[in-house]
């Protein structure tokens, strides 16, 4: 996102600093002559009675204010003085240093003389031209050379055949003459996105000659070159810039397509502001020739070791249907974007975090998810929103966050707005512990409490209303304390025994009154709100005691053994019954059919109310692992085992409440996992058991199942598991998405939606040092319900199956594909196949789903360069429809 000029000639800005030597020649047989001349300086110098063993020499010279200087010679195959002309030669591995300079080629010729430095490379015996120069300035980088000239006296020189990368971008020029003020004259210089001395997908600048200086650059004239192809109509005959190190303002660059509903695009047209070092936005509008126009504003910002983060503002004037018919009209869509994320050491004890998204519900469904029609943004159904601050006290004990949140139903309209949510929470602490203690603690000294606060300010409505003055008035808020107090002990050598004491109260500034009404239409129930502050409250009891019990199995065959672990716990817990007028938590009325009813003044309270009903049960649980000991055939003693597990955390719970009149049980809910072929697939699965029967209105009456003869009724079931043919797919594929993130600590907005998106879709991460890989989830919902009409029982499921993955075609091409099918609809999911050509310094793909409402196709091709990401060229055609 750079200006035209920046695009131009940005590469000379940093066209090796203001103390670099550059030259570039485009292969080795462009260089002079003097190249092949070495070769054969190698083959004399074996015949040479000079020839001195390698090593280290040094020689002391003279600077320019007198002092004297040490060069260090080093040549790792040989070296030779011509003594009589004062040149000494240097062979293979050869390094020169002098000051801050330093130089390393296959061949070095130093003239003490005349203080010059003569360095190539060599053709070895398979006519390859090795050892290039590699040379070193102060605050540079090191480059590599075709041949160089240089006189560290007058530090004047002239370099052949360099190549070095700036922003993304590679430079190569024939020839780079630089003088002892630090100017440089550059000839036949040349900007591409490609590495290669030739670049075979070719998009450069061409430069006939330029004149670097320390503020300013003058260029001559500049064309650009396309796959080979000179552009020399549209070529810049001379140019006069400053030289700046930083970002700049300028134009960007549109794309074009067409759009089935809205016409031909001209799309992301805008213009790019710099600020500062921290602080840039640019715009950007897209026009469409049915009359539909989009508009954004997108600005990032970061101080470095600090913060960083960014917002985009982007609005949509559709117009849909056909101009004259019924269904012809425009929508106004706006979506709103911020990010921001402090980094831990900014401010240490304290954070602050930002995500937001919010908007019309129609944004994305209305202007194709930008034209992107990508698939995740159009079916997605909801936009969240979170702004967070968080501070730890007291070293460490208190710890404070509150946040604002956002959530919004985008196909109801529904919004839930938390402003704000709070809360206070202190660490667990022993109370009757003594800092100076002794010994073992007592009984009473391991009793923990803890505290905790709570904060909401909430409201619920719809996004057409959310901004009216009435929306103020249903705003719903409250606080909540907590103190929980629990003690453990070991008892009788193989329990652990555990008891607790939760104590809850809520203040609230509102509650409600119900009363019946006559009216016209018969007697109505009313619900007044009354204002003023009102404390609820509630605690609750409970002891438990817990065991580990093992058991092992004989062995079987090449089982070892069997180990079984089994945990069961049982509790005894205890709440009164709070509907009791000595609280005053409940009230009665006569509903409109004359009916007595009970009802709580904070029913609707946004922490709830007290329970009603006094609750003195006992809860249960037993947790279940097993495993086995298998021997192993590879193993050379033949006295391997490994461990297999076969189920883990199969677990049954339930509670039976003793105070309750009827349906003293309660449901028997169970869960585990198991790992299958190696652990390769994890197996998860879910349920639960209603002990009691159902009438024929489909209600639970007090009468065991067990009674008709059924142990239970199976309510709800689930298993769901995942595998891939190719781990080392998914391990390259997590391998990569870390080192991105952690490669860019301050990324931006963009950057950070591309990672989302190759987090969450397997497709979008493209590796060809993977040649294959093919993975695939199956999900299974079991569920009964209660038909009225048919006045029984129905089972009722849901079954998916999703299989993508991906090959290589060629080491350039590759082949994805994503699809699926729903057992339920009898019918294939979403599928997607794209094709990818990596074209080395570009790259390009294309993207195809075949069938469906989002039938679709799209080419891209674009620069891999991150300083040419906005130069693209894409086709689109979509039956995409409003």
């Amino acid at each position: 996102m750079k200006a035209l000029t920046c695009i131009l000639f940005s590469f000379l800005f940093l066209l090796l600093g203001s103390s670099s030597v550059i030259g570039q020649v485009v292969t080795p047989d462009t260089t002079n002559n003097n190249v092949q001349d070495t070769s054969l300086i190698v083959q004399d110098t074996s015949k040479n009675h000079l020839r001195t063993s390698s090593g280290k020499d040094t020689v002391v010279m003279k600077d320019e204010s007198g002092l004297e200087t040490v060069v260090t010679i080093v040549a790792n195959d040989s070296s030779w003085n011509e003594v009589s002309k004062n040149i000494v030669h240097l062979y293979k591995g050869a390094k020169v240093k002098y000051q801050d300079f330093e130089l390393s080629a296959d061949y070095i010729r130093l003239d003490r003389n005349n203080n010059l430095l003569y360095a190539s490379g060599v053709t070895d015996h398979n006519s390859k031209y090795v050892g290039r120069p590699v040379v070193l300035f102060p605050n540079d980088t090191p480059k590599a050379v075709d041949s160089l000239t240089y006189n560290y006296k007058t530090q004047e020189g002239k370099t052949f055949g360099v190549m070095t990368e700036v922003d993304g971008g590679f430079i190569q020029a024939r020839a780079v003459r630089k003088n002892m003020y630090d100017e440089m004259s550059i000839y036949h210089g040349l900007y591409s996105t490609c590495d290669l001395p030739e670049p075979h997908t070719h998009f450069g600048i061409h430069i006939s000659k330029g004149l670097i200086l320390d503020k300013q650059i003058i260029a001559g004239p500049s064309y650009l070159v396309v796959q080979g192809i000179p552009i020399k109509f549209i070529a810049i005959p001379f140019g006069f810039f400053p030289k700046q190190d930083k970002k700049s303002s300028g134009f960007l660059f549109p794309s074009f397509g067409e759009d089935a509903a809205r016409g031909f695009a001209l799309r992301d047209l805008g213009w790019y502001l710099t600020f500062n070092d921290y602080w840039d936005t640019e715009f950007r509008g897209s026009f469409y020739s049915k009359g539909s126009w989009e508009a954004s504003m997108r600005t990032n910002y970061m101080v470095n070791y600090k913060y960083s983060g960014g917002f985009n503002l982007r609005y949509a004037w559709t117009k849909t249907g056909v101009e004259g018919a019924d269904n012809y009209g425009t929508n106004k869509d706006f979506n709103v974007t911020w990010n921001h994320t402090q980094r831990q050491e900014a401010n240490p004890g304290t954070s602050f975090s930002a995500s937001v998204n919010f908007g019309t519900g129609s944004y994305f469904q209305n202007t194709g998810a930008n034209s992107t029609y990508d698939y995740d943004q159009l079916t997605r159904n909801n936009m969240s929103s979170s702004i967070s601050y968080g501070r730890v006290f007291a070293d460490g004990k208190v710890n404070f966050t509150s946040s604002l949140s956002h959530r919004q139903d985008m196909t109801s309209g529904k919004v839930d707005l938390e402003l704000p949510t709070f809360s206070l929470n202190v660490a667990t602490f022993n109370p009757f512990d003594s800092k100076d203690r002794v010994g073992e603690q007592k009984w009473y000294q391991r009793i923990t409490v803890g505290y905790s606060l709570q904060g909401r300010n909430t409201i619920s409505t719809g996004d057409s209303t959310l901004f009216k003055k009435e929306s103020l008035q249903r705003f719903t808020n409250g606080f909540q304390h907590s103190v929980p107090v629990s003690l453990s002990l070991n008892a009788f050598k193989y329990f652990q025994f555990n008891t607790s004491m939760n104590y809850t109260e809520r203040w609230y500034l509102q509650s409600i009154r119900n009363r019946s009404e006559n009216t016209i239409n018969g007697f109505e129930t009313v619900r007044d709100t009354i204002q003023g502050f009102r404390r609820a409250y509630d605690y609750s009891f409970s002891s438990g005691l817990s065991t580990k019990i093992y058991g092992r199995y004989p062995q079987i065959g090449k089982v070892e053994a069997i180990r079984h672990v089994v945990t069961p716990s049982v509790n005894f817990n205890y709440r009164p019954d709070f509907s009791n007028p000595m609280y005053g938590f409940y009230k009665s009325y006569i509903d409109e059919s004359g009916r007595l009813r009970d009802y709580s003044i904070f029913e609707g309270g946004i922490y709830g109310s007290p329970s009603s009903g006094q609750s003195a049960g006992i809860g249960f649980s037993v947790d279940n692992n097993i495993e086995a000991k298998v021997r192993t055939q590879n193993d050379t003693t033949g006295k391997g085992v490994k461990k297999v597990p076969i189920i883990q955390g199969l677990t049954f719970s339930g509670n039976y409440n003793f105070a309750a009149d009827s349906l003293k049980l309660s449901t028997i809910s169970f869960s585990g996992r198991t790992s299958l072929f190696n652990q390769k697939i994890n197996l998860n699965f879910n349920g639960s058991f209603d002990p009691y029967q159902l009438d024929d209105r489909g209600q639970r009456y007090n009468r065991f199942a067990i009674e008709d003869g059924k142990l239970a009724r199976l309510t709800n079931f689930g298993l769901s598991f995942d595998y891939t043919f190719n781990p080392d797919a998914s391990k390259s594929r997590s391998d990569n998405i870390d080192s991105l993130r952690n490669n860019m600590p301050a990324m931006t907005q963009e950057q950070a939606d591309a990672l989302a998106r190759i987090s969450t879709d397997p497709n979008a991460f493209v590796d060809f040092n993977i040649p294959w890989n093919l993975a695939g989830s199956f999900s299974f919902q079991y569920s009964r319900r209660f038909d009225a009409v048919e006045r029984k029982e129905t089972g009722d499921y849901t079954a998916t199956v999703n299989l993508h993955g991906d090959f290589n075609v060629t080491p350039k091409w590759k082949i994805q594909f994503n699809s699926g099918y729903d057992f339920r609809q009898k019918e294939v999911s979403l599928t997607r196949f794209s094709i990818y050509r990596d074209l080395h310094c570009w790259d390009m793909s294309f993207g195809w789903v075949p069938f469906g409402r989002y039938q679709s196709y799209n080419v891209t091709i674009r620069a891999k360069a991150s300083i040419l990401q906005d130069l693209k060229l894409t086709k689109r055609n979509s039956h995409y429809n409003y």
